[in-house]
């Protein structure tokens, strides 16, 4: 059921995600905040093109 880019998609919200808890705790708090904002718009980017792609059908 899912696409190699929905692999992609979900890999680079995992990979945001992560970054943003090694931000928080290393270097930065507002840098692992700004970073970790990216988790949900990536996911909703990847929701769209998915409904683009299939028009809404299930």
């Amino acid at each position: 059921m899912l696409n190699i880019s929905d692999y992609f998609i979900l890999a680079s919200a995992l990979i945001s995600m992560v970054l943003s808890i090694v931000l928080w705790f290393t270097i930065d708090q507002n840098a692992g905040l700004f970073v970790g904002i990216w988790v949900p718009s990536i996911l909703g980017f990847g929701a769209y093109f998915k409904i683009v792609k299939y028009g809404g059908r299930s």
